[in-house]
């Protein structure tokens, strides 16, 4: 089996095109840069072929596409920077990236009458209550431009294609690129406190695990919508912080804040990112670890 990956250049792409290898499947990966700009830590992703592409380009997708012709496209890249995405000279960088991008991949996947897998976010949703939301929930209600333009992403996929899986995941952390716990680290290296808010609440995604999944996923005709981060319960970004410096040694004290105490950011979060996983089990899927463990595998990786 082929599989072409965009965005191998973030956090996920560059674990999914690992998984791909360590299963003998042949991957392509694309970017935007000219050519892979990841972390160079010696895995299989640096070695496998590699494409530079610009997704809000059509006729560069249909070119691309047609001369790797996959079986499956693991569609990663995203314009991910939440806050930057409200500014006014972005939105339109931000839908055409998001939404115009991944309609030009799915249309040339509909093409080729290949797979597509859509990485989606629980931004989607307008972080309401207290109740998990569910995967084939269509009360969408963004908050932001970012959300809104992943919800736009998902009704290209689910209105061009019938072979399609729709993953929406949360609070991601990974090897490659910047994340959460790796800014706590940092601060909580040259500071003795630290204000988190504790009033939003949701589960973390490990990249790595997360590969595993989806690739299972491509292997299988289980379309649809998905939810997918770690088990291990829901927790609060305090709460995280506080597991994060427990396992690292920390004795930097963590302060919770509410939203409001913490300060507003351009984009507004949802308060609620629970995330109801249990189609993944319905469904023949293998959940992710525990979050706890994946942060301390993660953790040992970073050194």
């Amino acid at each position: 089996m082929k599989i072409f990956v965009t965005g191998v250049n973030g956090q996920l792409g560059h674990d999914v095109m690992n998984e791909l290898a360590s299963r003998g499947y042949e991957g392509v990966g694309s970017d935007l840069a000219s050519f892979y700009s990841g972390i160079d830590d010696g895995t299989a992703v640096t070695r496998m072929p590699y494409v530079s592409l610009d997704i809000t380009d059509a006729q560069a997708v249909k070119q691309v596409l047609e001369d790797v012709h996959p079986d499956a496209v693991i569609h990663c890249a995203a314009w991910t920077a939440v806050d930057m995405a409200e500014d006014d000279e972005n939105v339109a960088k931000v839908r055409a990236v998001n939404a115009g991008g991944t309609q030009n991949i799915a249309n040339v996947c509909k093409e080729l009458d290949c797979k597509m897998l859509y990485l989606s976010t629980d931004y989607v949703f307008d972080g309401q209550g207290t109740e998990p939301w569910q995967p084939d929930c269509k009360e969408y209600k963004p908050l932001n431009v970012y959300g809104q333009t992943k919800l736009e992403g998902e009704l290209a996929v689910s209105g061009t294609l019938d072979k399609y899986f729709i993953v929406r995941i949360a609070w991601v952390f990974g090897k490659n690129g910047k994340n959460f716990v790796k800014t706590m680290l940092n601060v909580g290296k040259t500071h003795d406190t630290v204000r988190v808010v504790n009033d939003q609440i949701g589960t973390p995604t490990y990249t790595f695990d997360l590969a595993r999944l989806l690739v299972d996923m491509i292997e299988s005709d289980a379309y649809g919508y998905y939810h997918a981060t770690n088990e291990g319960g829901y927790i609060s970004w305090y709460d995280f912080t506080c597991e994060i410096y427990r396992q690292a040694g920390y004795a930097t004290k963590v302060i919770p804040v509410t939203t409001a105490e913490y300060g507003l950011s351009k984009a507004k979060r949802p308060f609620n990112s629970r995330l109801d996983k249990s189609k993944l089990i319905v469904n023949g899927f293998k959940p992710l670890p525990d979050w706890k463990d994946a942060l301390r595998r993660y953790l040992k990786e970073q050194g």
